[in-house]
C-alpha cells in the first residue's frame, strides 16, 4: 500500500508538468473521456460486453447534462488514478474513497455516495471487528478496505486480489475467513448467495467521489455543478432506487 501511495504522489508531481484538458477544451471537442474499473458490481461492471452499473449510468447522465458525448475507458482499479495523471482520460468515477493520501495525488469532486467497508463471512463466521483476530481476510488490492483491515490489531493475515469479485470467490471457496468490501456490493452478494453468507458490521465509513487530475479546477467545477443538478432534478434518486432500492447519497 505504501508503494502504491508513493507511486501516486510521484505521478502527481510528474503529471503536473503536463496539462490536463480544461473544461473549455473538453467542451470544444464535444466528447468527455471517463474511466472506471468495470469489475465492481453494482457500481461499474460488464453485462456481457456492455458496461453498466450505478456509476456508469450516473457518469453518462453527467456527460449528457454537460452536453457532451461520453467515451468510457476501463482499467484495473489500482491503475485508474495513475492513468488519470497521465492524461489518458478526463475524470474517474470508480468508487474511490476520499483519503488524505489520494488527495495528494488527485482532486476529488463532491461525494456522489457514502458507504463503508462491510465484514462478510459464511454463516456462523466472523461478524465484528473483534472477530477478525487470527482470521484470514480477503480484500481488493489498492483499496481503502486493504488500508483499514491492516489497521486492525490481531488480524491473522490479509490476502489481496486484483478484483473485488476475486476476493468474494476466495471467501466462497473457503480459502479465507472474511471478505471486506463495499457495504452495498456486500448486500448484493449476500442476497445472491441465498443464505450462505452473512453481513457483519462496518469496519469503517467513507465518502466516495469522482477524481480529476490535480489542479484541473475548471473541470472539477463543472462536475460538481452537474452532480448537484442530478441530485436535485430526480435523476440521482431514480438511479439509486433502481440499483439499491434506496437513496445512497451522503446525508
Amino acid at each position: 500500500m505504501k508503494k502504491a501511495i508513493i507511486a501516486l504522489c510521484t505521478l502527481a508531481v510528474l503529471g503536473s508538468l503536463a496539462q490536463a484538458r480544461t473544461w473549455d477544451q473538453i467542451k470544444a471537442s464535444g466528447t468527455i473521456k471517463i474511466a472506471t474499473e468495470g469489475a465492481f458490481p453494482p457500481f461499474n461492471y460488464f453485462e456481457g460486453k456492455k458496461l453498466t452499473g450505478f456509476e456508469v449510468d450516473l457518469g453518462t447522465a453527467i456527460g449528457k447534462q454537460l452536453g457532451l458525448k461520453v467515451e468510457w475507458v476501463t482499467q484495473p482499479f489500482d491503475n485508474l488514478l495513475i492513468g488519470l495523471n497521465q492524461d489518458r482520460y478526463d475524470f474517474v468515477i470508480a468508487s474511490h474513497g476520499i483519503t488524505p493520501e489520494r488527495q495528494k495525488a488527485v482532486d476529488f469532486s463532491n461525494p456522489h455516495y457514502c458507504t463503508g467497508g462491510a465484514i462478510v463471512s459464511k454463516v456462523g463466521g466472523p461478524k465484528t471487528v473483534a472477530d477478525l483476530k487470527g482470521k484470514t481476510v480477503a480484500v481488493q488490492v489498492g483499496t481503502t478496505y486493504l488500508e483499514n483491515v491492516q489497521k486492525v490489531a490481531g488480524v491473522g493475515s490479509v490476502k489481496t486480489f486484483p478484483k473485488d469479485t476475486d476476493a468474494q470467490a476466495a471467501l466462497m471457496a473457503g480459502r479465507v475467513d472474511v471478505w471486506v468490501g463495499d457495504k452495498f456490493s456486500a448486500l448484493d452478494v449476500v442476497k445472491a448467495q441465498g443464505g450462505k453468507l452473512q453481513l457483519g458490521s462496518l469496519l469503517f465509513q467513507e465518502r466516495i467521489a469522482m477524481a480529476v487530475k490535480k489542479g484541473n479546477s475548471s473541470l472539477l467545477k463543472e462536475l460538481n455543478s452537474s452532480l448537484a443538478t442530478e441530485l436535485s432534478n430526480g435523476t440521482y434518486a431514480k438511479l439509486s432506487n433502481q440499483y439499491f432500492k434506496m437513496d445512497i447519497r451522503c446525508k
